[in-house]
């Protein structure tokens, strides 16, 4: 029986050599997973930070381009609306010319087929005007603006009233779509 004790004894020491074995190796299998899992989940963190930056760019990407495209469509307005302002303001003293004409025929005959031709082209250079979005400063009798007149001189009031506006209009003023394309050329009572 000395033997079987012996034999029994070898084979509880081997056992438990074995159960050691597979326990370290049990530990280092762990390890080895812990590790993986570590790695993978510090590879899905940079992934996602990487997917946040990547979203935050084309956020940014995109409201810049909404932005350009707005900006070039308000250009291209302010363009349109501004194209023919040099020849509008060319116009200005056929205009003014035309004005002293109207003055001067106001003294001639009803009927007069002349005056007649005259304030039908008058009429229809005034409405082309208009159409093309220029419009006269109503200057006359009004509060100084620096805004939209230029004071030629300054004289003594003829009321009261008239103290600070503008008196007489010398030259009149235009606007192109709200913006001046000449100022009113204005006396000013003091």
């Amino acid at each position: 029986m000395s033997e079987e004790k012996v034999t029994q004894e070898a084979m509880n020491e081997e056992e438990a050599k074995n159960s050691s074995t597979e326990k370290e190796e049990m530990k280092e299998e762990k390890k080895e997973k812990t590790s993986k899992k570590n790695k993978n989940e510090e590879e899905l963190r940079k992934a996602q930070n990487e997917l946040s930056e990547l979203k935050d760019k084309h956020i940014r990407l995109q409201a810049e381009f909404d932005n350009f495209r707005k900006r070039t469509l308000k250009e291209k307005m302010e363009l349109m609306k501004s194209a023919g302002e040099g020849i509008l303001v060319n116009i200005l003293p056929v205009i003014d010319d035309f004005d002293r004409a109207m003055q001067m025929m106001g003294a001639t005959e009803e009927g007069d087929p002349v005056a007649d031709g005259v304030k039908l082209i008058y009429n229809k250079f005034q409405e082309f005007l208009k159409q093309n979005g220029v419009k006269e400063i109503d200057a006359k009798e009004k509060y100084f603006d620096t805004d939209l007149h230029e004071a030629i001189t300054k004289i003594p009031a003829p009321s009261e009233e008239l103290k600070g506006k503008n008196v007489d209009v010398v030259q009149k003023g235009y606007l192109l779509n709200d913006k001046v394309i000449r100022f009113a050329k204005v006396v000013i009572g003091e």
